[in-house]
């Protein structure tokens, strides 16, 4: 009987063993799809998507990971797709094809982006095949804008002019392929519906831009500076923690008496939320997360953000589904 009772707990302990091991995704259908971290503005936008192509929460097995730890799911077969927003081309994406072989990306629907558009107010994007070596054909999606903010109360107007002005004019000191996109034509992207810092409205108009939007009110000073500036990136595998850490590096080298550090962070909801609790004083995220915080609206509902001003365009956010040709996905609706 002893050995019985032995027999039958070795089981069960061998059993919850081989579940673990099978991913970390809560309960819910057969597919398992990585839609970014909580608090990411990757899963606010992959949680909308999958509702336009009919899959609900519940649906499927959520695994809540930015695409640095799901690709490595994707590459061992336990997680079947992959949600990112990620810059183009994503190296990760371009590691997953050198580690099996057959990556590959799902396009959208005409449907699936109209709602998405009318949901999340992203805009219609191509993925061209000449993208990435291993695409066939053109990918449909859609795309939002990597923006900077700044927290009101602690970077003040000379500091915010002086990380405009490098951004644009070191932008070669950078050497990721996003900081290609970090213009003075492209600088205020992903302004609409953003109050700008002000140190950042001087320079641009400096340059001959045009402001339209509301200029931020600021409470930092210069005599009251941090030593040490903190900016949230994003996960370690998706574009915002590298590009971040080449951005400070740029400041630090070019700005006097600065020190800039970028942190991992769940990126565009989290840093908007540390922003506002004065924990981070830089953060990157999507122009439509930055939005709601402002308006207190989505992830923020109630609980808008009021610390925070836009500094300037990075690059565009390109949402991209990643799956492997051996998992048979061809659409959304294969994920159901």
């Amino acid at each position: 009987m002893k050995k019985s009772i032995v027999w039958l707990l070795a089981i069960g302990f061998l059993a919850t063993m081989v579940l673990a091991a099978c991913g970390s995704g809560d309960d819910g259908g057969e597919s398992r799809i990585a839609i970014g971290p909580a608090g990411s503005g990757t899963q606010a936008a992959a949680t909308v998507i999958l509702e336009g192509a009919g899959i609900e929460d519940g649906d499927y097995d959520k695994y809540e990971e930015g695409f640095g730890n799901a690709r490595d799911g994707l590459q061992d077969g336990n997680i079947d797709a992959s949600f990112g927003l990620l810059g183009l081309p994503a190296g990760s994406v371009n590691d997953l094809q050198a580690n099996t072989g057959d990556a590959k990306l799902i396009s959208l629907t005409d449907e699936e982006v109209q709602y998405a558009q009318d949901e999340l107010g992203y805009l219609p994007y191509t993925i061209t095949a000449d993208s990435y070596d291993f695409l066939e054909e053109d990918v449909q999606t859609v795309t939002a804008y990597a923006v900077l903010v700044a927290n009101t109360d602690t970077i003040d107007n000379e500091l915010a002019y002086d990380l405009a002005r490098v951004s644009i004019e070191n932008a070669e000191d950078n050497t990721h392929q996003q900081s290609n996109h970090m213009t003075l034509e492209k600088a205020l992207s992903g302004s609409e519906g953003l109050p700008i810092h002000p140190g950042a409205a001087e320079y641009y108009e400096e340059q001959g831009l045009e402001i339209e939007g509301d200029v931020a009110e600021v409470s930092a000073t210069p005599e009251d500076r941090a030593d040490e500036i903190v900016m949230g990136t994003g996960s370690s595998g998706g574009t915002y923690y590298p590009l971040g850490g080449e951005m400070a590096t740029v400041w630090n080298n070019n700005i006097d008496g600065v020190s800039v550090t970028s942190t991992e962070t769940g990126a565009s909801v989290e840093n908007l939320a540390s922003i506002g609790r004065d924990e981070l004083d830089l953060g990157m995220t999507v122009h439509i997360p930055a939005q709601d915080a402002f308006n207190g609206e989505g992830e923020f509902d109630g609980a808008a953000v009021e610390n925070f001003a836009f500094i300037g365009h990075i690059y565009p956010e390109v949402m991209q589904i990643i799956t492997r040709e051996e998992t048979g996905v061809e659409s959304l609706s294969d994920l159901q």
